[in-house]
């Protein structure tokens, strides 16, 4: 997946790293972008019971752009999509609460970083990693392939909110 998605993953990446996280104003258009695209994907992986175990990251977005003066935009839509599609979105959400850790220390302490800052306790994304590679076990011959084609999608939404606004 990882190899599939690789540049998808560098685009969305490349989108959402011109915005200084050290500036509020900057910050609040930063998550704002996120809000655009989180509820959605969120959204498409709660068809996965798998998922009913990882604790959504939508609320605390909120609150964060609540503290900011800021409020939740209207999200982009994402199709709901079949399971295959539901664990690519797995893969890119929760594969961002990685990234988030990172861009989290670039978050001035005075601000709120409750949605970056919600990383997974140990050993929790190979576990993620692990049911991502079983969900495909038995399943018909192209279910790696729109398990692939739902990360990608999710990646575009992601790159689409970073522009939108």
């Amino acid at each position: 997946m990882r190899a599939a998605t690789r540049d998808a993953h560098d685009a969305v990446d490349a989108a959402f790293g011109g915005f200084d996280l050290r500036d509020v104003f900057a910050y609040r258009a930063f998550l704002t972008a996120h809000a655009r695209a989180l509820p959605g994907a969120e959204e498409r992986m709660r068809r996965l019971s798998f998922a009913g175990m990882l604790p959504p990251r939508t609320p605390l977005l909120a609150a964060d752009l609540a503290a900011l003066g800021g409020v939740m935009p209207r999200r982009l839509p994402l199709p709901a999509g079949d399971d295959a599609a539901a664990w690519g979105t797995l893969y890119v959400v929760e594969g961002s609460r990685l990234g988030g850790a990172m861009l989290a220390r670039a978050v001035p302490a005075a601000l709120p970083a409750a949605y970056l800052g919600a990383v997974h306790p140990p050993g929790q994304w190979r576990a993620i990693r692990a049911a991502i590679d079983r969900a495909g076990v038995g399943q018909d011959a192209d279910f790696e392939d729109r398990m692939v084609a739902g990360a990608l999608q999710t990646f575009a939404l992601y790159a689409a909110a970073s522009r939108s606004g």
